[in-house]
Parts: structure tokens; C-alpha cells; sequence
């Protein structure tokens, strides 16, 4: 990614993923534990799964949210999981995608990490809060994760993404904020609708 622009349209088009190698940093001080210490109990991956969002984006008309929804279709040879919106996750010691860890253990707040995009372009992430409530479309879910990601896009300019994660459900709420000298704005805004579990 080159810029805010093209990490919010990265975010649109997948829903899943918010930014090479992953690097772990250590924990920060007096974490608080959530209800599971696995990522992969946050981000159920199955082929066949199927979430649906709702865009509550501020540039959205009033009255006329947008829906995305994003399937599971297969699993890669190396242990990818492929959606219909061409992103690829796995799980391992963190829900990654080719090119940055989403999710990190242990779940607990304070938990940090990076993940390396270029030279001269890192994303550190921070598990905020545990055991969050969040009320969406699809119901309300407890025992939230919340990660807080920010990326330096320019000398004046940050972009943080907020991603909730329930357990056995996945991302239920999709934030982008752009922090421009100072002045924070906001991007884009998805909650989940609805889903479903895949069987494999």
C-alpha cells in the first residue's frame, strides 16, 4: 500500500483484512485476559464460512447502507484459506494474511505486534480491550476483542483500523479513521449482518 487511499480501498474490497513478516513484540504492562487465549477462537476459518456486512460509512447517502458478503471457498495447498473477496488468512500462531498478522495471542489487553509491509512502512497493532459488547445487525456479541492497528501514511497522516473480533464468529465491527495533523476523520464504518459457519 502507497497511501491512505489505497489502504482503504484494500480494506473495502475484503473486509477482512486491515495490513512482509510478521514481528512479535512483547506484552505491555498489567494485561487483562479475555476468555480465550487463542486467535483462532476469534476467527473461526472454514471453508464455507460466510460473513455479510453492512457499510455505515460517513460518505454513504443517509438510509442506504451497502452489503458485502465474503465466503470461504477453499483451502490453499500451504493452509490458506481463499474468500470470494481474493483475501487469503491462516491461522497459526496469529490470523494472518500473506503479508501481516491480524490477531495475535495472547488475548489480553496490551498485547502488541508489527507486521513489516516495506522498508519503510510498518503497521503496529495493539490488542485495546477484551470482553467488549457490540451491538450489530446480526445480534449482540460479548467477549469482544478490539486490535487497534496504525499505520504512518504520510509525515502529518495516520490511518487507524479497529477491528472487533467475537468469539466464534470473527470481525463484527470495522472501523478506519484518518489522522491528519492532528484532526481525526472518519473513513469507513462496516458491523456484521449476518453469518454463517462452514463445515471443513
Amino acid at each position: 500500500m502507497n497511501g491512505p487511499e489505497a489502504t482503504m480501498r484494500t480494506t473495502r474490497r475484503s473486509f477482512l483484512a486491515v495490513p512482509l513478516l510478521a514481528v512479535l513484540a512483547g506484552c505491555a504492562h498489567s494485561p487483562r485476559s479475555g476468555g480465550s487465549t487463542r486467535p483462532a477462537d476469534y476467527y473461526p476459518l472454514a471453508v464455507g464460512s460466510e460473513w455479510t456486512w453492512e457499510d455505515q460509512s460517513p460518505q454513504l447517502p443517509a438510509g442506504s447502507p451497502a452489503l458485502r458478503t465474503v465466503r470461504v471457498l477453499e483451502r490453499t495447498a500451504d493452509g490458506y484459506f481463499k474468500d470470494s473477496a481474493r483475501g487469503e488468512l491462516r491461522v497459526g500462531a496469529c490470523i494472518e494474511d500473506r503479508v501481516r498478522s491480524l490477531l495475535c495471542g495472547p488475548i489480553a489487553t496490551g498485547t502488541r505486534w508489527s507486521s513489516v509491509l516495506t522498508p519503510t512502512s510498518t503497521e503496529r497493532y495493539e490488542i485495546v480491550a477484551v470482553g467488549e459488547r457490540v451491538v450489530t445487525p446480526a445480534g449482540t456479541f460479548g467477549g469482544c476483542v478490539r486490535v487497534r492497528s496504525i499505520t504512518r501514511a504520510s509525515a502529518d497522516t495516520e490511518l487507524i483500523n479497529e477491528i472487533s473480533y467475537a468469539p466464534g464468529v470473527g470481525p463484527v465491527r470495522i472501523e478506519v479513521i484518518t489522522v491528519r495533523k492532528g484532526k481525526a476523520v472518519p473513513q469507513f464504518r462496516a458491523v456484521l449482518r449476518s453469518h454463517r459457519q462452514g463445515s471443513q
